[in-house]
């Protein structure tokens, strides 16, 4: 039996062709869902529009400090694990949930696979960055979705033979999820926006929003974006980032923040953007996959492919060089290719697994 372990927004997303390929390929699993994201609206809404089935061990371990929520990730993981022991464990990506779910699955001596392996920022000031790392030399089974993170893994050290390139399975979920979000969804209609005609912004990392000077760097390049190019600026606002921002943040005119929105309505928002501001490393490569251009709010990516290709550029968060960046990258003519992969990620993964447990 395989565990799949789950607890934030990217990881449900991401993890749903591998857990709708374990039902396909009738593979028993198990869900458990930490509750690194613990409200309605960024993640049980997940399981309802992506018809996932509801986690067989709910965690509930809600926010706090690295350690402290790490903590409890891992008792509440092991606990489960004492009383039901899986043959695998899967974790997917860079969260605290995926560190300790690792952390676990080693001192219990389970094979552990980790997807979406071998990203590197090469900035081991992002918490995300050390999660990854430990992850992966913890790791049975590494899942890495192109060459080139493969090339980071062996660089480390890490045995070829645990190393499989699959493609990403973000490529996955928006290939089997695009024309249903497009053919129910009025995301569009419900925001008064036109196709093309809007720029889409998240901000959640902890160096951006948790920073004041930071965050209104970035509130400051939007509000000159906004008159720069007179089409309205949607930004969807983590629960984090809109705690920062209501303590000095006054209303812009054509700058609307939103509750945080359903995984169908976000990826219809983001395919029919202008242009896209993120510090999400999940974003960046959603919209390489869509063909939108992407300015990235970080001095660093662990997605180097989209750079590579020119679907992306890194500007950091001073008004200046994110101004520049957004006028370099709607000025970009050219169409890019697409370095994740097929849509077949889940089904190769989910092979692997299912031969060797």
């Amino acid at each position: 039996m395989i565990s799949i372990i789950v607890g934030t927004r990217p990881e449900i997303i991401k993890m749903s062709p591998i857990i709708r390929e374990c039902q396909r390929q009738n593979v028993d699993f198990s869900l458990l869902h930490t509750g690194q994201h613990y409200s309605y609206e960024m993640d049980q809404i997940f399981f309802e529009e992506l018809n996932l089935p509801f986690p067989d061990y709910q965690l509930d371990a809600g926010s706090g400090s690295h350690a402290d929520q790490t903590g409890r990730i891992m008792c509440g993981i092991e606990n489960v694990y004492e009383k039901e022991r899986p043959d695998a464990v899967l974790v997917q990506g860079d969260t605290n949930t995926v560190l300790a779910g690792s952390l676990v699955a080693a001192k219990m001596g389970i094979t552990l696979g980790h997807v979406e392996a071998g990203l590197r920022s090469y900035d081991r000031t992002m918490p995300e960055e050390v999660n990854r790392v430990v992850s992966d030399h913890l790791g049975d089974w590494l899942f890495a979705p192109t060459e080139k993170a493969r090339e980071n893994l062996l660089k480390e050290g890490i045995d070829d033979s645990k190393i499989l390139v699959t493609g990403n399975t973000i490529v996955d979920a928006v290939f089997q999820n695009l024309e249903i979000a497009r053919t129910r969804d009025n995301i569009l209609q419900s925001l008064a926006v036109k196709p093309n005609e809007y720029f889409l912004v998240t901000a959640h990392r902890q160096e951006n929003v948790d920073n004041p000077e930071k965050l209104q760097q970035i509130l400051s390049a939007l509000k000159t974006i906004r008159e720069q190019w007179n089409i309205p600026v949607i930004f969807p606002v983590h629960p984090r980032t809109r705690k920062m921002i209501d303590q000095f943040q006054k209303p812009v005119s054509g700058i609307y923040l939103t509750d945080p929105i359903g995984f169908f309505s976000f990826l219809h928002l983001e395919s029919k953007a202008r242009l896209v501001l993120t510090d999400s490393g999940g974003v960046q490569e959603e919209c390489c996959i869509l063909g939108v251009p992407c300015v990235t709010l970080r001095e660093n990516t662990e997605r180097p492919e989209t750079v590579d290709v020119g679907a992306n550029t890194v500007v950091g968060t001073e008004p200046g060089r994110i101004r520049e960046g957004v006028q370099d990258m709607i000025q970009r003519s050219e169409k890019w290719s697409n370095p994740y992969g097929d849509g077949t990620a889940g089904k190769k993964i989910v092979n692997v697994i299912s031969k060797r447990v």
